[in-house]
């Protein structure tokens, strides 16, 4: 064992003390550790190399044969009774990565942006998850060869799509080429908002291309016979590539869903997890 410095309240391993302030006393607690280099607790799987600072197994390193104490046996490799935090410093590209499951007993999760899961699902026993990440789906084009359609989703109880924009000196508003495969049409609602002075906005006429708003005397121009509409719209629609959702439904988890569990992701990423 080579030690540099070992007091009655502290102990050194290495050449630096960095729990010693430069300036003014040494407030280190009693008891206090500093070791300068890595930390090797059991026998890690980096081991005889060392892939961090603090270096654990839950696998206890082999005895000596004439050692008489009982060998250390863990399930656990870290167990902390205390809160844990966690500053990540960029080294890596995530601060925390788990591979194993994962189950929280109780309290809740809060995070600010939940990307996803790997493997079968995600169950919690807490009382709520916050998570302000966006749910959406990434899907094949369903017109383009070699494209791929992004959305993020409307929260509610269907699987709702939108469109929303200006029209202006026409009566007409063009409908995404792709919508006619991915919406169905007798579930579309159109709001107009007239701009800058009252106007006669009445639906003529809603296909899967196009929505056309009633022509008449009051919203076209007496002498160049030319549309004078100015609104914004809000369109609506419900996706017919799936299932309808049941947003009610009876259960204590998320796998009791009674429908087809794998068209929907509650947890902030993919959306839609049946396309490639």
């Amino acid at each position: 064992m080579n030690v540099s410095v070992i007091e009655t309240d502290k102990i050194i391993v290495g050449t630096k003390d960095v729990s010693f302030p430069e300036q003014g006393p040494d407030k280190a607690p009693t008891g206090t550790a500093v070791l300068n280099g890595p930390v090797m607790v059991g026998k890690p799987t980096a081991s005889p190399d060392y892939e961090a600072v603090l270096n654990v197994s839950s696998n206890s390193a082999p005895q000596d044969s004439d050692d008489q104490q009982p060998a250390c046996q863990a399930n656990l490799a870290i167990k902390a009774d205390g809160n844990v935090k966690i500053d990540g410093d960029s080294k890596t590209a995530d601060a925390l990565v788990v591979t194993g499951d994962q189950t929280i007993n109780s309290g809740n999760l809060h995070t600010s942006n939940l990307l996803g899961c790997t493997g079968q699902g995600c169950s919690w026993s807490g009382s709520s998850i916050n998570t302000q990440g966006w749910k959406g789906f990434d899907i094949k084009h369903p017109r383009k060869e070699g494209y791929r359609l992004r959305y993020v989703c409307l929260e509610g109880p269907e699987g709702g799509v939108y469109h929303r924009g200006r029209l202006k000196e026409s009566n007409v508003i063009n409908l995404p080429e792709y919508w006619k495969d991915l919406v169905d049409t007798d579930s579309i609602t159109v709001q107009l908002q007239p701009i800058g002075r009252q106007q006669n906005l009445v639906i003529q006429e809603i296909n899967e291309d196009f929505i056309v708003i009633v022509e008449d005397t009051t919203n076209t121009d007496l002498i160049t016979d030319l549309s004078t509409i100015d609104c914004f719209y809000h369109i609506y629609g419900t996706r017919k590539d799936g299932e309808v959702l049941i947003p009610e439904y009876k259960g204590e988890t998320p796998e009791d869903y009674p429908g087809n569990n794998n068209q929907y992701s509650i947890a902030g990423y993919h959306y839609d997890r049946r396309t490639n």
